[in-house]
This record gives C-alpha cells, structure tokens and sequence, in this order.
C-alpha cells in the first residue's frame, strides 16, 4: 500500500507559481549541466521508504489549502556540508492539481493516508482553475470550492 507526505509550500501563492519555479530550477540546473531532476531538501528522512516510493506522491500545502500533488520517484538522504543530516524528496516535475482541502499550517513534513488525501481536480473542475488565484483563493475560505 502507499503512503504520501504532506508539506507546506512556503514562498509560494498558488499553483502557477510551484509551477514557474520547478521550470526555473530545471532551467537552471541544465544549463550547468547538471541532472535535470527536481527535489525538494528536507531535514528528517522519512522511515517508511519503501511505502512513499510505492506510488505515493508529495501534497503541497499552499495559502492553507491543500492544492496539488508531485509523485515520489525517490529518496536520498545525505550529509550537507555542515555534518547534518538531510534528504532530497525526488519529485516528479509534472504537478497534479487536487481538489482543495483546507489544512493549518505545521512544521516540516507528515505522512499522510491515502484515505485523508484530496482527490485529483477532475474535468468537471476544470473552469475552477480558469479563475485567477486570488478569487478561488477567496471561494476557499469561504468554503465554497
């Protein structure tokens, strides 16, 4: 069975722009002809590998709405060059929009069920994300979408 992780998405204000910055990094990366992977750096290594890498996905937290998902292709941890211990969460580039599920702000990374996860946006909810951030921001919290 597979298990997901759940984090907040800080520095972000919505989708679009999750999006335009793992454009920029694999840009950035390619150009100094490094591996055009996209990770995200964490401190704790999460223990149930084996679960999160059976098609478990990374839920992104943005404005305090869960909004979209990465898949997990892999987990490294590794020693950053003051002896501490972290890992990089290998993620799929492509980002999956998810049904909106409101979630209070938390420290670092939970695991999160499958069965507690917010569904992908289905075709029907495709004029949801022709409106622009801020309003389906504010239909959110008024707990309209």
């Amino acid at each position: 069975m597979s298990l997901n992780l759940i984090k907040l998405c800080v520095g972000c204000d919505s989708v679009e722009d999750l999006e335009e910055w793992i454009a920029f990094r694999l840009d950035e990366r390619r150009r100094a002809g490094e591996p055009a992977e996209q990770f995200h750096t964490t401190r704790m290594v999460p223990t149930r590998r084996d679960e999160l890498l059976a098609g478990g996905s990374l839920y992104w937290v943005i404005k305090a709405q869960v909004q979209c998902r990465q898949r997990l292709l892999d987990i490294r941890p590794f020693v950053d060059g003051e002896g501490i211990s972290r890992c990089h969460l290998i993620l799929d580039p492509a980002v999956i929009r998810t049904d909106w599920q409101p979630r209070r702000a938390f420290q670092g990374w939970r695991y999160l069920k499958p069965a507690d996860a917010p569904g992908d946006l289905r075709d029907d909810g495709a004029s949801v994300m022709a409106l622009p951030p801020h309003l389906r921001q504010e239909l959110a919290a008024l707990g309209l979408l």
